[in-house]
C-alpha cells in the first residue's frame, strides 16, 4: 500500500530541513503521546544507520517496530525503514525549494504485508482506502504546519 502527499510551507528550504531532522524533538514529542522510543545510537547529528526500538498500542495491542534512518541528504531528503513483526515499510520525506521563502514537502510511505495477519491489516487499510488517504494528508498537512510554527518561532 502506498500513501503520498505534497504540502507547501512558508520558510526556506534549510530552517525546513533542519526543523524535520530535528530526530530528539520528535523522541520526545512521541515519548509524550505515551509512545515509547529508545535510540539505539548515541549520534548527536542524524546520518544513516541511526535507529530506534519503538513500541506503542495500536488497535489495543502493544506493538513493537525497528525504525533505521536509510537515507539522509542534507536540504533534500530523509527516508527512514519500519520493521515489525507482520509489516515492513518505507517513509520518504522531500523537500524542494519553490522560492527563497517557500519549500515544498513531499511525504511517501509504502507498507508491505510479512505475514497473514500483516495482510489482512492491509486488506483493511485498502478497503478504506479514502479514509486512509484523507486522513494521511490532513496529517501531513498538519506536521508542514507544525513544522512552520517552530521554523517561525525559532527565527
Amino acid at each position: 500500500m502506498e500513501l503520498s502527499s505534497n504540502e507547501d510551507v512558508e520558510a526556506p528550504l534549510a530552517e525546513v530541513f533542519q526543523a524535520i531532522s530535528d530526530f530528539g524533538s520528535f523522541e520526545r514529542s512521541a515519548i509524550r503521546r505515551g509512545i515509547e522510543v529508545q535510540r539505539l545510537s548515541n549520534e548527536a547529528n542524524p546520518q544513516v544507520g541511526m535507529a530506534w526500538d519503538v513500541r506503542a498500542d495500536f488497535r489495543g495491542k502493544p506493538r513493537d517496530l525497528q525504525l533505521k534512518l536509510s537515507a539522509y541528504e542534507p536540504s533534500t531528503l530523509i527516508a527512514l525503514d519500519g520493521e515489525s513483526n507482520s509489516l515492513s515499510g518505507t517513509s520518504q520525506i522531500e523537500l524542494l525549494a519553490l522560492s527563497p521563502r517557500r519549500t515544498r514537502l513531499s511525504v511517501k510511505v509504502k507498507i508491505k504485508a510479512k505475514t497473514l495477519s500483516g495482510r489482512l491489516l492491509l486488506q483493511s487499510l485498502k478497503l478504506a482506502r479514502s479514509k486512509v488517504n484523507k486522513r494521511f494528508k490532513h496529517r501531513v498537512a498538519e506536521f508542514a504546519s507544525l513544522t512552520e510554527d517552530r521554523v517561525s518561532h525559532s527565527a
